[in-house]
């Protein structure tokens, strides 16, 4: 298991520390970035996963983003209402699950090809176990996408994300992955489209693979 003390525990505080179902129990179907932001993500998505992948959204929602005309072997989601899942067109199969109180993923070893967590890495307070989860459940040469912006909700955001640039938190982002073990050295990418809100990639591949 990852050493979290690597990481200094006062960047994980948020001002609302309450159970997180609590604040997640009414669902919120809205998007969190802008339509131009969106559109930048997919086509992202568009180059990088590969038609009949099986594919992971961890923290999901209502929508996952993913190019339309693509047909992927699975998608699965995870996240933290069960009727914002249940509205997601895109998945195959969903389950709630809170991962600041249970870490551990619900899946076998080495069952997707892309772990995605769209807009939602900022509320981890134990990221470096929830990265070895994603590492145990990517297949060898499997990629993880963490996709940010610089839009939250605030009471629970890490502070982290309160605190840090752009670079500042595309290099933490990476480290966790790179604590996490297991990965090749992280791409942090810019996908930002003109007048729009920012959309900053970090995307790491499983060791073992191309």
């Amino acid at each position: 298991m990852p050493d979290e003390q690597a990481l200094p525990r006062d960047l994980f505080a948020r001002i609302d520390p309450s159970p997180d179902r609590l604040f997640y129990a009414a669902p919120r179907l809205v998007t969190h970035i802008d339509d131009a932001t969106i559109a930048a993500l997919t086509d992202y998505y568009r180059d990088v996963l590969r038609p009949g992948s099986a594919i992971l959204d961890l923290m999901s929602s209502w929508v996952s983003h993913l190019p339309g005309e693509s047909e992927f072997a699975r998608v699965a989601g995870l996240g933290m209402n069960g009727e914002e899942l249940a509205a997601n067109p895109r998945l195959t199969d969903h389950c709630v699950q809170d991962l600041n109180a249970r870490p551990e993923l619900p899946y076998p070893p080495e069952s997707f090809d892309a772990v995605l967590n769209a807009v939602s890495v900022q509320y981890l307070i134990h990221p470096l176990e929830v990265f070895a989860e994603v590492r145990r459940v990517l297949r060898s040469g499997g990629i993880s996408i963490v996709a940010m912006s610089h839009r939250c909700f605030p009471t629970k955001a890490i502070r982290a994300f309160h605190v840090l640039p752009r670079d500042g938190r595309l290099e933490l982002v990476a480290r966790f992955h790179m604590l996490a073990g297991g990965f090749d050295e992280p791409a942090l990418i810019d996908r930002s489209p003109a007048g729009a809100d920012p959309l900053w990639i970090v995307a790491a591949r499983r060791s073992g693979g191309r």
